[in-house]
């Protein structure tokens, strides 16, 4: 019989003696060594900047997607974008196609602007138009480079005249929009800030309204109507608002001396709550009780007048 150990032949019996224990391997050495400089906190996955870098980098993204050359057809509307000096990067021509005064006039002007001149196929301009309607011309326009409004108040705070700006909250009419860049130009104004979502943009429309003048006074746009007033008011500026029934009118407020900033909202929906909430004034222009608003451009046109005028006279007095 084979030999058992212990009792009742369980077999071997067992005991808590342990092994022999493995070493750390330097582990330890390892984990007091230095990991280099602490990254930024932006670069932090778990930090706050760190989202708000992705958000601004999904922001960016959508705005260059959004942001694409435009074409511009028909002969007409070339026509007068080019007498409008809007910046292009070709004009193109299908081949073919019947000449006439405009098409001629079209090729001159770009000519004479050293502006390229390609000849294409109907089929591929009607590709690069989504339509046929083209009329055998098309001007492509770059997109607009907008300007950052931090730049347009430090380079106002350097003329020896106070500031003036307008911001344009709820205008979605590009013509508006460029009517409006047309008076704030005229009557001496720094700048127009318009909001980067549910807003007009400077499209060769907006070009073609404004003259001209988008090519010589700055437009910015930005995210936060509401930041965009406080950062204003931070640097010095009276924020005034347009608005039926304020505490002021045209006649009775004086903004000639000091920098200022005119809000004004859609002939429809007004001034956004939140950015009235943040004017210091709210004003209104004296008119016939029974008109019941002012298209945006022409209230923009009617307070710089007027404005500018005060700035003349206290210019003079002093």
């Amino acid at each position: 019989m084979a030999r058992t150990h212990g009792r009742g032949g369980a077999g071997p019996r067992k005991t808590n003696k342990k092994g022999a224990m493995k070493g750390t391997g330097g582990q330890r050495r390892k984990g007091l060594e230095g990991k280099g400089p602490t990254p930024k906190a932006e670069d932090r996955v778990y930090h706050a900047k760190h989202k708000a870098k992705l958000q601004r980098q999904r922001r960016d993204s959508g705005r260059h997607e959004k942001e694409t050359a435009e074409m511009v057809v028909g002969r007409n509307p070339v026509i007068e974008c080019l007498h409008a000096k809007v910046p292009a990067t070709s004009l193109y021509i299908v081949q073919g196609t019947r000449n006439d005064e405009r098409l001629s006039e079209a090729v001159a002007i770009a000519n004479a602007r050293n502006l390229p001149i390609l000849e294409v196929q109907r089929h591929a301009m009607d590709q690069m138009t989504g339509n046929g309607m083209h009329q055998g011309i098309g001007l492509q326009i770059p997109p607009y480079k907008y300007a950052d409004v931090h730049d347009l108040i430090a380079r106002a705070a350097d003329k020896p005249e106070p500031g003036m700006f307008v911001i344009l909250d709820n205008i979605t009419d590009p013509r508006n929009l460029g009517a409006v860049i047309r008076s704030v130009a005229a009557f001496g104004g720094d700048g127009v800030i318009i909001p980067e979502r549910r807003s007009a943009s400077v499209t060769a429309v907006a070009w073609r309204t404004s003259a001209g003048t988008a090519a010589r006074l700055p437009v910015a746009r930005e995210t936060n109507m509401t930041r965009t007033v406080q950062e204003f008011q931070k640097n010095g500026y009276q924020v005034v608002g347009l608005d039926a029934g304020g505490e002021h009118t045209l006649d009775t407020y004086k903004g000639g001396k000091d920098p200022v900033v005119i809000v004004i909202g859609s002939e429809g929906k007004g001034i956004s709550r939140l950015v009235k909430e943040n004017c210091d004034v709210i004003m209104s222009i004296p008119m016939t009780s029974w008109v019941e608003s002012l298209n945006a451009s022409v209230a923009a046109g009617a307070v710089l007048s007027e404005f500018a005028r005060q700035r003349r006279v206290a210019a003079q007095e002093s």
